[in-house]
């Protein structure tokens, strides 16, 4: 018996070192050389102090921002740790009652807008932690913005596009443009003026 069992322990001893240590070291340690931002959260980092990660959304609500995708993580917006969808379907009047509000608190940001709202602002994403809208949903709020800074709206709109980041390798997904770094690239604007 002893035979078939102290094989059996060493092997799974080993395998247990090689698979939950020695793997996951090589990984890490991999990514970190190759992909050192990624490996670290692609966090952002302004005048020495972290701002944020291009990866996860922001509860963004001035006016003089753009805001991003509404987050249904609870118990606050953009939980990274509660990550995850309302999953409610689309004629559950809990999310009809989200999205009109949603709708309301857009159009009293800028009553002067009476385009068509982009489903990207008044909808979360699966994950609840999106960073990114879609390019409609930035020119849209373009002229609040522009408004409430004291900008052209011709030069907001060239800062969108300057932003707008194309599908992955022309194919995957679609053009997106980041809310956090647009919005950081408004505020330093603001700031050099």
């Amino acid at each position: 018996m002893n035979n078939i069992v102290r094989p059996a322990l060493v092997l799974f001893a080993l395998l247990g070192a090689l698979t939950g240590l020695v793997y996951p070291l090589a990984v890490t340690g991999a990514a970190k050389a190759l992909f050192p931002s990624q490996a670290a959260g692609s966090l952002v980092v302004r005048n020495g102090a972290t701002v944020g990660s291009t990866l996860i959304g922001q509860n963004f609500s001035d006016p003089r921002h753009f805001w991003g995708r509404p987050s249904a993580t609870a118990p606050q917006p953009y939980n990274a740790s509660a990550s995850g969808g309302s999953n409610l379907g689309p004629l559950n009047p809990v999310l009809v009652d989200a999205v009109q509000a949603r709708m309301a608190a857009l159009r009293a940001a800028d009553p002067g807008n009476i385009g068509p709202v982009p489903v990207d602002l008044v909808t979360a994403s699966a994950s609840g932690l999106d960073p990114d809208i879609s390019p409609a949903a930035a020119r849209y709020q373009a002229a609040r913005v522009a408004r409430v800074r004291g900008l052209p709206v011709e030069d907001v709109n060239a800062l969108i596009a300057s932003h707008t980041q194309a599908p992955l390798w022309g194919l995957v997904g679609e053009p997106r443009v980041n809310v956090l770094a647009l919005n950081l690239s408004l505020d330093e604007r603001g700031a050099m003026r």
